[in-house]
């Protein structure tokens, strides 16, 4: 297989966010009274964009529509201060997408975090490289693990979605690239475990960004 693009998840694939989730996510709980979590349970409550990850913080006797929509927009003001205080690129990502784009790939992002976050994120923590296009969580587009916003990034680049690949870490992510016709990746590096990743569908799971390389040079082929 010859691929021409690759799409890749933002969160927990190509940057490492989790610790300015957990610190804002608690921020806002400790703010209305309600108990903090644990780190690590982050990267079970993140993946289906910012509403799914506030009902999962929230305590089962608080997820009224009142106090979900007032955590949403205490999230929003604490995260837009506090979004790149600890997040940054995973090791490898780096060479991976030069590499990538070295090749002659288009590469594109396509994240549930809400859509100015992800644009921020790019900007500043992916600085220099070209993806495009570059979408967030958009009002009036479905997201993952829904292909439309996958397909309309395949429509955009003019390339058939059998020959994008698409990089994640969650099932959302594997479920939206089997649903729009991609070559799934999962990427172990992420909040994720590899069961969970094939299960959902990953033809391949990356252990490291550099496999990703490989895969792409191999034509698809399991390279290590």
């Amino acid at each position: 297989m010859h691929f021409q693009a690759a799409i890749f998840d933002l969160d927990g694939t190509l940057l490492d966010t989790l610790d300015d989730l957990a610190d804002s996510g608690n921020r806002v709980l400790r703010s209305l009274g309600l108990p903090e979590h644990p780190r690590d349970s982050y990267r079970y409550f993140v993946g289906e964009g910012l509403v799914r990850l506030i009902e999962r913080i929230l305590p089962s006797q608080s997820r009224d529509q009142v106090t979900v929509a007032r955590a949403v927009e205490a999230f929003r003001d604490d995260y837009g201060r506090n979004w790149k205080n600890r997040s940054g690129m995973y090791d490898g990502i780096a060479a991976m997408l030069e590499g990538l784009a070295g090749a002659g790939l288009r590469l594109s992002i396509l994240s549930n975090k809400p859509h100015e976050f992800t644009l921020a994120c790019v900007r500043d923590l992916l600085p220099g490289y070209p993806f495009e296009p570059v979408f967030g969580q958009r009002p009036g587009v479905p997201g993952k693990p829904d292909p439309a916003a996958a397909l309309e990034i395949a429509a955009i680049l003019g390339f058939p979605p059998a020959e994008i690949l698409y990089l994640g870490d969650t099932a959302t992510d594997m479920e939206t690239a089997v649903r729009a016709g991609m070559f799934a990746v999962g990427a172990l590096w992420g909040f994720r475990d590899r069961e969970e990743l094939e299960r959902s569908g990953a033809r391949v799971v990356a252990d490291r960004p550099e496999d990703v390389l490989q895969l792409v040079r191999a034509g698809g082929a399991t390279a290590w």
